[in-house]
Parts: C-alpha cells; sequence; structure tokens
C-alpha cells in the first residue's frame, strides 16, 4: 500500500531508538535515509536495504536545494504500492526541514501518512546542560543565524542553537552573534548529547570555532547576555512607567506634553556626535529612545498604534527605498542611489493621494534653518537642479557678498532693514550650498564654530579673571592677546 512513514531515529544512541520505530523497521525491507551519519544507523536491523540521500549533499548548491529535492524524491517514492520509510536524526518535526513540508504536501495529494516519533537532540542537550526550558527558550537554526548580521532574539533570554556541524558555521554564527555579545561571554559547546561520546565545553565566545569536538550532533547554548539589555526589556520598563502601579508624572504624559522633551534629546544627541564622546553618545542616544517608546506606549494605550506598527512601518519603507539592495534593481553610485530615492517617494505621494505636494514639501518647516537649506538644497540637485561645477557656486557666494556689501551701505541712516535681511538670508543660502558641494554638513560646521568661539571666549575671561579684571575692563588689544592666545592652544 502506497504511503509515507516519517520516522524518527533518536539523537545517536541506538538505545534511545523509540520501542515503535523498531517495530516499523524490523518489518519493512528497506529504508530512506536522509543522510547515514547518524550513530543509529550502525545498528538498525541487518535485514533493512539501506538508502540515503548523501549523495544529494555532495552536489547540491545548497541546503535549501538539497532539501526540496529531498522532498521530491521521498512524495515520488511514496505513491509507490510499497510506499516508503523515510528515517531522520531526532524526530521528524524538531529542527527538521524536510519532515514537516513531506508531511504538508502529502495530507495536500491524499497520500497516506504515518508519523513515528523520534526522541529529539533537545531533551539529552538539556539533560547536559542541567536546564529546564521552560519558561522561556530561544531555539535557532545556526545555519539561518549564519547568514544575518545581528542576532535575531533578545540577547536576554538563553538560546539553544543546533546545527553547528562545521567550524565554518561556527565562525559564520561566532560574527553574527558578536554584533551583540562580548568576545568574553561564557558559552556552552555540547557534542552528541545522549550518546557515549558525548562531551560538554564550557568556553568564551570568541573560541568556539576553535573546538575539534565540532560536528553533525553540535549545539550551542548562550547564557542571557544580563537583565536589560533587550528592546522587549525597555518597552516594558517603560509600559511599566505608564501603568497605575508606576511613575505618577510619566502616566500625565501626552503626545504634547513630550514635544519639549523630545526637542530637548534630539539636540542633546547632537551636541554629544559634536564632542565625538561614544559614553555621552551612547548615553544620548538612550535618553532618546526612551522618548520614542513612551510616545509609542502612550499610543499604544490610546488604540492609536503599538510599536510593532512603528518597527514594521519603518522596515517595510527601507526595503521598498532600497530596491538596489533588496531587489534587483542596479544603480551608479551614490548619486544613482539618491536620483531612484527621489522616483520612489513621487511615487508613494501617487499612491497615497498627495499628487498636489512637492518634492520640497516633505522636508519639515521646524527644522533649523541651516538643516531645511541643505536639505532643500539635496533634493533639488537630485533631479538635476545644480550647477554644473563649484566654480558657479564659488562665483555665487561673490555675487552675493556684493549684494550685502550693497545693501549695507543703501540700509545706512534707515530704519527698514529688509533689504538687507534678504541678501543676508540669500548669502547664507549660497554658503550652505558650498558646504553641501563639499559634502560638509552645515549645521554641524556652525555648531563646531560656536562650540569653538565658547571655549576660547572662555579663555579670554579667564585670562581677564587672572589679572583680577572684568573681561568689560579689558582693553580691545588685551582681548585680542588673550583669544590669539586660545587659538595656540
Amino acid at each position: 500500500m502506497s504511503g509515507i512513514t516519517l520516522l524518527g531515529l533518536g539523537p545517536g544512541d541506538p538505545a534511545k531508538l523509540t520501542r515503535e520505530a523498531w517495530d516499523v523497521l524490523s518489518a519493512e525491507d528497506e529504508i530512506w535515509l536522509r543522510t547515514r551519519q547518524h550513530p543509529t544507523v550502525a545498528s538498525l536491523p541487518s535485514s533493512l536495504k539501506i538508502f540515503s540521500f548523501d549523495d544529494l549533499y555532495e552536489k547540491g548548491e545548497s541546503f535549501e536545494s538539497v532539501y526540496a529535492a529531498i522532498v521530491e524524491k521521498v512524495l515520488e517514492l511514496g505513491q509507490r504500492e510499497q510506499g516508503v520509510v523515510y528515517a531522520v536524526p531526532g524526530d521528524p518535526f524538531v529542527a527538521e526541514a524536510t519532515g514537516p513540508e513531506i508531511a504538508k504536501r502529502a495530507r495536500a495529494i491524499g497520500l497516506p501518512l504515518k508519523i513515528v516519533n523520534g526522541l529529539s537532540f533537545l531533551e539529552p542537550v538539556f539533560a547536559s546542560l542541567g536546564l529546564d526550558p521552560y519558561p522561556r527558550l530561544v531555539l535557532m537554526d545556526a545555519l539561518e543565524l549564519s547568514q544575518a548580521h545581528v542576532p535575531a532574539f533578545p540577547p536576554d533570554m538563553p538560546v539553544l542553537i543546533a546545527q553547528i556541524c562545521l567550524q565554518m558555521v561556527a565562525a559564520e554564527v561566532k560574527m553574527t552573534l558578536d554584533a551583540v555579545y562580548p568576545d568574553e561571554h561564557q558559552v556552552r559547546l555540547v557534542h552528541a548529547a545522549g550518546t557515549k561520546e558525548e562531551i560538554v565545553e564550557d568556553i568564551p565566545l570568541y573560541e568556539i570555532d576553535r573546538s575539534p569536538h565540532i560536528g553533525l550532533l553540535t549545539v550551542l547554548y548562550i547564557p542571557p547576555l544580563g537583565e536589560g539589555t533587550s528592546f522587549e526589556a525597555f518597552q516594558e520598563i517603560v509600559a511599566h512607567l505608564r501603568a497605575p502601579d508606576g511613575c505618577p508624572w510619566d502616566r500625565e504624559q501626552t503626545h504634547a506634553s513630550l514635544r519639549t522633551h523630545l526637542l530637548e534629546e534630539a539636540y542633546e544627541t547632537l551636541a554629544a556626535l559634536d564632542s565625538e564622546d561614544p559614553a555621552k553618545m551612547a548615553e544620548e542616544f538612550g535618553d532618546l529612545l526612551l522618548q520614542i517608546v513612551l510616545n509609542a506606549q502612550i499610543a499604544s494605550e490610546a488604540g492609536e498604534f503599538g510599536m510593532g506598527e512603528v518597527l514594521k512601518g519603518i522596515y517595510d519603507k527601507i526595503i521598498r527605498r532600497h530596491p538596489h539592495v533588496f531587489g534587483d534593481l542596479k544603480v551608479e553610485g551614490v548619486g544613482g542611489v539618491l536620483q531612484n530615492w527621489e522616483k520612489l517617494k513621487a511615487t508613494e505621494r501617487e499612491t497615497n493621494g498627495e499628487t498636489g505636494k512637492g518634492l520640497l514639501d516633505g522636508v519639515p518647516l521646524a527644522l533649523p534653518a541651516l538643516i531645511q537649506a541643505q536639505e532643500y538644497q539635496d533634493r533639488a540637485a537630485r533631479v538635476g537642479f545644480d550647477w554644473p561645477g563649484i566654480e558657479g557656486v564659488l562665483d555665487k557666494i561673490a555675487e552675493e557678498i556684493q549684494e550685502v556689501k550693497e545693501a549695507t551701505l543703501k540700509e545706512r541712516g534707515q530704519a527698514n532693514g529688509e533689504e538687507l535681511s534678504d541678501e543676508l538670508g540669500d548669502l547664507f543660502f549660497a554658503l550652505v550650498n558650498l558646504a553641501r558641494w563639499k559634502k560638509v554638513d552645515a549645521e554641524s560646521a556652525l555648531r563646531s564654530c560656536n562650540l569653538r568661539f565658547k571655549k576660547r571666549f572662555a579663555h579670554v575671561e579667564q585670562g581677564a579673571r587672572r589679572q583680577g579684571k572684568k573681561v568689560s575692563e579689558l582693553s580691545l588689544d588685551e582681548m585680542e592677546e588673550l583669544w590669539q592666545e586660545a587659538k595656540r592652544q
């Protein structure tokens, strides 16, 4: 009778093969194995004719292609009159890509299906580690994790990573984990759990790819990094602040009341960036993140939106606006990226029914003037509205300086300075354009200049105090001497 039997061979020790599995194997003439590379295979009934898919692993370009080929072949074998017994290490539904897919497709075409569960690798690993996975444990696949740039799980949870089958895989997993965990974080490698060859290694993270014991039955256990190290834990503590037993001040806040705090934290973050102090930057990034999460929590309580919608929205937007990274689009350099960016945003405006909006309408009016000017110029340049060379930019600055001079002379003795104000604005705008051409952030440049002025003037004040004077009591020459001294220092 046709049909498919999915059978688990257990974790590796033949003694851990289930009675049901042994009875099925004893009654069969042949068996198909995903791989012969499993200790239990040597103890299978001698009457069995054994086939395996190991040759596909040698020829396949990727694990995905190998698994797809195995699924197709098992479904084909299952339609024979005698059907097929397909056996895998552990359990057919635990860390096994082929079992669930075969079961789903067999049911879809009405092919009889029998499942013979096996003891998975998990139970022996838990015993080796002395670990109860309840109430929380993350299970990860090493092959998937090795392709990521950051771990896809909260680092304040314990993690078990299966299929550390090669030192190369261990090295790639280590590189991903390094984005979050320190090199010296103590981890545990468990080899051949549930067999006589079982080994447990306690080593720092940076050594995991140096273990000589890595093989098909190796898993990696990562203890939690520590309390408060995940985004989820941060969300929880912010929600607690807003809860009935939380903080009276935080409970009273609204989107409107937090506006000034958000702006203040943004400027303090900019100051930290200007100082180039990593510790200060980390602190200010945290303060700014608090404002974002607190506003999202308020919105969630009001039924407006949740943090999931915030994250999903920006996630989708990044993918949508980077088809040259996540799609097949080819662009030439940064210029090509920016031009395509504007095309995508124009399409989004049409889709959202914002056809009346222009290219510059998306720039917030509340931005500081220098930032706003540079953003206007950036966006116009992306669609070709720009000087052909920097000579035109420099000539424009010279022209605006001359017009400021003329307006200044014209305004002498007059109360109305509107023309001079306009000309100064034009000059500022032209200078911002030069900054843009030379890839200098105009706002940061002026902030740095302000900071230098503040430090040098403080030196002048200190010099006056050393002389027992007030700054206002110094002559201009004395001030200049102290100023030049500050510049030399």
